[in-house]
């Protein structure tokens, strides 16, 4: 039986419909990044499942118990806020040790627990600090050790790392994986970013417009997106439309040319390309589209490479420093991929 089962669950704002109809299965133990851009019900299905949104329809399970009615603080659960909400007129042992004692635990046992959950995320003396006097690292360990310390079988992270610097950010990401598993608390966590939902997770789930567009291992969503979405807003595909020709091509009248996937199911609207997966070819070929480079970014590892191809589609190339300097801007070139790097796409 999965840890917490969502089933046709719909949330309305006005005319608005912030969760359609949504289907998710979370397991015990699991980590689970939701990722869409703004608007695609992420935080809502988050607040859904906390109890501070009430849904409209459908069943909320955790292990085959329904929520429905259930207030945020009787819910198996607990959740860690954007702005990590702190009390500022509570040291940090007060603020990690409120939910125990509005709970009942006696003195002693809140003691232990708090020391462990600060020890837990690297805050052990720092029990009489002020909120005030903490930088915003300290205060999102804070916030997830307030989170912890009640070892709730499922954690809520609503964009938990989103105001650290990038440094930070990264350090603290893959120390909060380290405390999930540690935990064995299952994680499901809000973000924006990308690569952290893909670096984080045991699995993503792809929100568009409160449906759920896509769920699989991060890998996997990444290499196979199934639709136009998640492949232009997950690293940013090419997505180059056409039609199949009936005899296995797909015509591309952007890149003026006929590809030949090694997959082409019926229904293909669209083929993703990575940029990574585009390489400059030395000569023409079958395989190849010609094409000139309107202009460069440098990004450290690579460099960004648009080009306009013959048929008028701009595509975007990475280009590795180990290859050498890019082309420059002006450049005409050819470029190629393997059959295998085109991804069909239903719509």
């Amino acid at each position: 039986m999965p840890l917490l089962s969502l089933r046709g669950l719909t949330r309305r704002f006005g005319s608005t419909l912030a969760l359609d109809g949504l289907d998710l299965d979370v397991a015990a133990g699991e980590f689970l990044t939701l990722l869409g851009g703004s608007g695609s019900g992420k935080s809502t299905l988050l607040r859904v499942i906390a109890g501070f949104e009430a849904a409209d329809s459908g069943a909320l399970l955790f292990e085959g118990r329904d929520l429905a009615g259930v207030p945020p603080h009787l819910r198996p659960l607990n959740m860690m806020f954007q702005s990590y909400a702190l009390f500022p007129h509570l040291s940090v042992a007060g603020n990690v040790a409120y939910g125990l004692k509005r709970d009942g635990v006696p003195r002693a046992e809140r003691d232990r627990r708090v020391a462990e959950a600060l020890a837990m995320v690297g805050l052990s003396g720092f029990e009489g600090r002020a909120p005030q006097r903490l930088s915003g690292g300290q205060k999102q360990r804070v916030a997830l050790a307030r989170a912890l310390v009640k070892r709730p079988r499922l954690l809520l992270l609503d964009e938990p790392l989103g105001a650290l610097d990038a440094n930070l950010r990264e350090r603290t990401g893959f120390e909060l994986r380290a405390l999930q598993r540690e935990t064995g608390a299952a994680f499901i966590m809000v973000t924006h970013d990308q690569n952290e939902a893909l670096a984080l997770a045991d699995r993503v789930a792809v929100l568009e417009q409160g449906r759920l567009v896509q769920l699989g291992p991060p890998r996997e969503v990444y290499d196979r997106p199934a639709t136009r979405f998640v492949a232009a807003f997950l690293g940013a595909a090419n997505v180059l439309e056409g039609e199949a020709d009936g005899q296995g091509g797909f015509a591309c009248p952007a890149l003026g040319a006929t590809l030949r996937p090694t997959q082409l199911p019926p229904g293909t609207a669209a083929l993703a390309l990575r940029p990574e997966r585009i390489f400059v070819r030395a000569a023409g070929g079958p395989e190849t589209v010609g094409g000139v480079v309107e202009d460069i970014a440098f990004r450290g590892d690579d460099s960004l490479l648009l080009v306009r191809a013959a048929g008028g589609a701009l595509l975007r190339v990475s280009h590795a420093e180990e290859d050498g300097p890019p082309p420059p801007r002006g450049a005409a070139l050819r470029l190629g991929w393997e059959a295998a790097s085109l991804v069909p796409l239903s719509r």
